[in-house]
């Protein structure tokens, strides 16, 4: 079974129908797999530029939560089940909070994480924008965005989850984002396709803007 899963003529994401539990009993290391509606999908491998996003967003947002002990932050690959029942997927980058980290289990998330990134790939257009966004809207993530790095279409979606239960369209404020599943966190939308230094770029979000542009000037000279 495994030799014909992982032929190269079907590594295009070709579904394979099989149980939960054939879909754990397969190799993960180095690659994303899903389990979707009684499906194993597995993923293209990720290009350069949506892995540099991913590595950025983990570090800044992996430093804030950390300093101020707000909660985790972990990157793909992790299987995430919101549902008991439902799907199993591996979102770029996700948030727990300190009073949810008893979701984390030995071999997945147990529930819903409080801020779910994707990155958009030429393969998860759809999946990033219409899936997952009512799945993750549905198992109640109170917080999803979808970043789009691909050349020319640059650009950064961001959800709440309203009291109704629907994601509600939260536009960045002259270019800046502020998070609600991150207290105090915020983000210029701009610094995603520029990365700059990130330890720096901590510090000016946390609040210590001058010191940060103190030793930014510092390291150009």
């Amino acid at each position: 079974m495994l030799e014909k899963i992982f032929a190269p003529e079907i590594v295009k994401e070709t579904p394979q129908k099989m149980s939960y539990e054939e879909y754990l009993a397969l190799p993960h290391e180095g690659g994303l797999i899903e389990w979707v509606d009684g499906e194993v999908i597995f993923h293209m491998s990720a290009k350069p530029i949506h892995q540099f996003i991913v590595d950025y967003l983990t570090l800044l947002l992996k430093s804030f939560s950390s300093f101020f002990s707000l909660g985790t932050v972990i990157s793909s690959p992790v299987e995430v089940r919101c549902n008991p029942d439902g799907n199993a997927r591996e979102p770029d980058v996700l948030f727990l909070s300190a009073d949810h980290l008893d979701r984390i289990g030995e071999s997945r998330i147990n529930g819903a994480p409080d801020l779910i990134v994707e990155v958009i790939s030429d393969d998860s257009v759809a999946r990033d924008l219409d899936d997952k966004f009512f799945e993750y809207q549905e198992c109640g993530v109170p917080e999803y965005w979808i970043i789009d790095p691909r050349p020319r279409r640059e650009r950064a979606l961001f959800y709440q989850l309203g009291a109704d239960g629907r994601y509600k369209t939260i536009l960045p404020q002259e270019g800046i984002y502020h998070s609600k599943a991150i207290p105090g966190f915020w983000l210029r939308v701009e610094w995603l396709w520029e990365q700059p230094d990130p330890l720096l770029t901590v510090m000016e979000i946390a609040g210590f803007a001058k010191q940060a542009g103190e030793l930014r000037d510092l390291k150009n000279r």
